[in-house]
């Protein structure tokens, strides 16, 4: 038996119980089932049937907000050491369930097992750095002034709404919500409505790990219902959200009424500018990670390489050698390199620009082709002879497409990298330290590496710029969105207070 088969095997275990009850919503530690009836979600590997999903509106969503809001005091109020043990619980549990969470996610997503292997090993890391967080959390400042003692302390801010995408969803899940329940406060996650089956199981692993019922529920369903009710209730006090930059500006203006707390983790068309002084060889290898792993279905990919003209042609041909050796094929087999796209309408959106790039005057140099019938499969895409100004090189795609474009001077390359409405991520390849600060220093983006892949610490923030969002996560970053930051004056002595209508 070969490690696809056996991949298989153990996949149709974990999902019977899904084929026969289907995932209900999770609301106060009880299933509900959705009041909307219930919509079916498929695989992208071969469009098959998953299992139903409960349906759910705003009646789901107000009960679900209504359980986090009475859950939420005796979750704020309990002692921090006992969060703390829980939420390190989570993580063990976490990764004693990581090869169901893989395959589920695999099977749902689409994503391959060789990097899925590894997702829900870093969800278990968000839960323990931030449980590591708890006890400090609320630790402020003193700040003394000639009459006063002024603290500072910090308390959760309430119930929150988490919205996460469907591209990696536990992971990402994870990445919102342990610091929110670190911070003290409870949550309604609305999972996205194309891979719903890693959140289900989030919910029953925190449940399992001691957490109380309503501290975490999650209500399924479609962003201009259940999303929308969400980002309008008024128990909900902010909305931690990712995904696409359009959906952000719908997100802020729905929770508007309620002066809503954001933080919008959205959209990038990210640069790696590439000198002709680099490590060419260490720049490839993450020019293609970077566009290439997770599908190409990731925000912080690097969908634009800005290469210097000195070394372009040089630079093209190795990368479309290796591009054209990536293995496309089943998500669940240990060698696959790319899986198939989430669903039918991202598919036909990538494979657009397919045609999109012929009528701008690109080249299609690799790729640019479906694979097979059964599912939504493409061959990792290069598009050259590109300019910035092309539609190739200003919107996101979202997939396993590459649009490289030359550049001559360090001054060109810079004004490439900041013309375009995103600016969440840039990539720099240099070993010419001065321009590396230099460059750095003004490009717009709020994540930068500089000959480096993206590699995330924990402690760092993470967020971007212009189109890309608001907010940052990460570290204390995190704590400063899902608390409320408190001051307090004691007087040190009796100062003089100017006395009104006094004789």
């Amino acid at each position: 038996m070969t490690a696809l088969d056996t991949n298989i095997t153990k996949l149709n275990v974990y999902l019977e119980r899904f084929r026969t009850t289907g995932i209900q919503n999770r609301i106060a530690g009880k299933d509900v089932a959705g009041s909307g009836g219930v919509f079916q979600t498929t695989s992208p590997v071969d469009k098959s049937l998953i299992c139903d999903v409960a349906h759910g509106t705003a009646d789901d969503i107000d009960a679900a907000a209504k359980a986090a809001s009475h859950a939420f005091k005796e979750w704020r109020d309990m002692p921090a050491l006992q969060r703390k043990k829980i939420l390190i619980k989570v993580a063990e549990v976490i990764e004693a369930r990581a090869e169901e969470i893989a395959l589920c996610e695999c099977w749902d997503t689409g994503q391959t097992y060789k990097f899925m292997s590894k997702a829900a090993l870093r969800g278990a890391e968000n839960f323990r750095y931030f449980a590591d967080q708890v006890v400090q959390a609320r630790d402020g400042q003193h700040l003394r002034s000639p009459t006063l003692m002024n603290v500072t302390t910090r308390k959760p801010i309430g119930p929150v709404g988490v919205i996460t995408p469907w591209n990696t969803p536990f992971m990402l899940s994870t990445w919102k919500i342990a610091p929110a329940l670190a911070a003290g406060c409870t949550v309604v996650h609305k999972p996205a409505e194309a891979s719903p089956l890693t959140a289900r199981l989030l919910v029953e692993i925190a449940e399992e790990a001691g957490l109380p019922p309503g501290v975490l529920n999650t209500v399924n369903g479609f962003g201009e219902g259940a999303g929308k009710a969400l980002c309008e209730h008024p128990d909900i006090k902010a909305i931690a959200f990712v995904g696409e930059s359009r959906t952000g500006s719908l997100i802020t203006k729905q929770g508007a009424d309620t002066l809503k707390r954001n933080h919008l983790e959205l959209g990038g068309k990210n640069p790696v500018i590439v000198f002709d002084d680099a490590d060419l060889d260490r720049a490839l290898d993450a020019v293609i990670f970077m566009i290439f792993s997770i599908n190409g279905e990731r925000c912080t990919s690097s969908s634009r390489l800005l290469i210097q003209d000195t070394i372009r042609e040089e630079f093209e041909a190795k990368l479309i050698e290796r591009v054209n050796n990536i293995r496309v094929g089943h998500p669940l087999d240990p060698q696959t390199e790319i899986g198939p796209l989430v669903t039918e309408e991202h598919f036909n959106k990538v494979t657009s620009y397919f045609d999109i790039a012929k009528e701008e005057g690109a080249t299609v140099a690799a790729g640019g082709v479906n694979v097979g019938d059964e599912g939504y499969f493409v061959r990792p895409t290069v598009f050259t002879n590109a300019n910035n100004k092309m539609r190739i090189s200003q919107e996101e795609i979202f997939g396993p497409v590459l649009t490289s474009i030359p550049f001559s001077t360090e001054e060109e390359a810079l004004e490439m990298a900041n013309d375009t409405p995103y600016g969440l991520t840039g990539y720099v390849w240099t070993n010419n330290f001065t321009r590396a600060l230099h460059f750095t220093e003004a490009l717009e983006a709020g994540m930068i590496w500089v000959n480096s892949e993206n590699v995330r610490h924990l402690p760092t923030p993470f967020g971007g710029a212009k189109a890309s969002g608001i907010g940052r996560d990460g570290g204390d970053w995190s704590f400063e969105f899902y608390m409320e930051q408190k001051h307090i004056g004691f007087a040190t002595g009796q100062h003089k207070i100017t006395k009104l209508g006094a004789s």
